[in-house]
């Protein structure tokens, strides 16, 4: 175990006390921008995730590789490979592989997922978890890819919302000081435990780093009584920007209105990447749609 490990789970075992530092820490501002070069659009993997969980030589069968390809021929500045529909077994070379067809094809790497969960105590489970991330975390800036999605995760039974709110926090502060001697952000995305804004907004804040921002995610609002009102609280700390065409909130799920969440994104002063991530049927013949209609909005 690493002596940097060591001293995390350390941290850990002294949670009354970070907790007590984490509670009383002073709330990061919105991030601040200069010139914003507008917005740029990128698909997310997990659009044909139909199709990249097929066996090699099934009908269908992609691959991330072929998704770059597809990225490119519908004219996309952007691909965001996530981290599921990877192979086993990552080497460089097949990073640097990807990498170099990226570029060769004309687009950005805009981004990375993976599926973290640090709401659980100290422990050699929590550890594995923190060495999954870290290794994401070199696998994607050997890619070149700015910013990860990541996630709190799930609170075990038993654990209340505070101590659950602060063993994320803790957990993510050491992920991100790792991912800022990468040169990767970090962005914790609102889902499951933080589809409820007010936790995702108390742990951003608590965080407090450079490294670290929100994934506006445009679809997954389960707790909310008005969506597009705590979109309109996230899109400040955005440092990834997640679009999906239908919003799910308490009020149960409905079509996106996707004038106005471009417009909530404009008018925070977000600039980078609109990640479409289309989770209904019918992919190839959607997307390209759906495409379209966000082109015309972000002319």
């Amino acid at each position: 175990m690493s002596v940097q490990r060591r001293a995390f789970l350390c941290s850990l075992a002294l949670s009354g006390l970070a907790a007590t530092r984490i509670r009383s820490a002073t709330a990061i501002e919105p991030i601040k921008r200069t010139e914003t070069g507008g917005l740029k659009l990128s698909l997310a993997a997990y659009s044909l995730r139909t199709f990249l969980n097929k066996k090699p030589g099934e009908e269908g069968a992609l691959d991330l590789a072929g998704f770059i390809d597809y990225c490119a021929s519908l004219g996309l500045e952007g691909t965001e490979l996530t981290q599921y529909y990877f192979p086993e077994s990552v080497t460089d070379e097949y990073l640097f592989g990807l990498k170099k067809q990226a570029h060769l094809v004309g687009i950005d790497i805009s981004g990375g997922a993976i599926g973290n969960e640090f709401t659980m105590g100290p422990g050699a489970e929590l550890d594995e978890q923190m060495a999954y991330t870290e290794k994401w975390i070199q696998h994607y800036a050997t890619l070149g890819a700015p910013v990860i999605r990541v996630f709190a995760g799930v609170p075990p039974e038993g654990v209340s919302e505070e101590e659950a709110i602060d063993r994320a926090i803790l957990a993510l502060r050491h992920a991100c000081e790792f991912a800022g001697r990468h040169g990767v952000m970090l962005a914790i995305e609102n889902h499951d435990f933080t589809a409820k804004v007010d936790r995702l907004l108390r742990i951003v804040e608590a965080v407090d780093s450079p490294w670290f921002g929100v994934n506006f995610d445009s679809g997954n609002l389960s707790h909310s009584q008005d969506p597009y009102a705590d979109m309109e609280r996230m899109a400040p700390f955005a440092v990834n920007a997640q679009l999906k065409v239908a919003i799910h909130s308490a009020n149960g799920g409905q079509p996106a209105d996707l004038k106005r969440i471009v417009e909530i994104l404009r008018s925070a002063g977000y600039a980078g990447y609109l990640v479409l991530e289309y989770e209904s049927r019918d992919p190839y013949v959607a997307i390209p749609t759906y495409l379209d209609q966000l082109r015309k909005l972000l002319a």
